[in-house]
């Protein structure tokens, strides 16, 4: 599934906010930098899942898209803590 929220943040510091967050606050199914870019992270899981996220700048802010097919829940919660999160349907 694709999510996109909108954020004041800076692209690096919405990748450095996503490693730590999805090393630390995701004990069970926790996922680590496999890329990365200045405008974008994959993120590696158990089973060999991915969590790509890109970030793309708007003006005053910065759109950040991410997709996965296993850590949904994560991701939702991850990008509630640095925007306003929107599901596409």
């Amino acid at each position: 599934m694709v999510y996109e929220t909108t954020t004041t943040l800076a692209p690096g510091e919405v990748i450095a906010r996503a490693k730590a967050f999805f090393a630390e606050r995701v004990p069970n199914s926790a996922a680590f930098p496999e890329k990365e870019g200045p405008t974008y992270v994959t993120l590696r899981g158990q089973g060999g899942e991915e969590v790509a996220l890109a970030i793309v700048s708007t003006g005053p802010t910065n759109r950040v898209r991410a997709s996965t097919l296993f850590f949904d829940q994560a991701v939702e919660r991850f990008l509630s803590t640095i925007g306003r999160v929107e599901v596409p349907r």
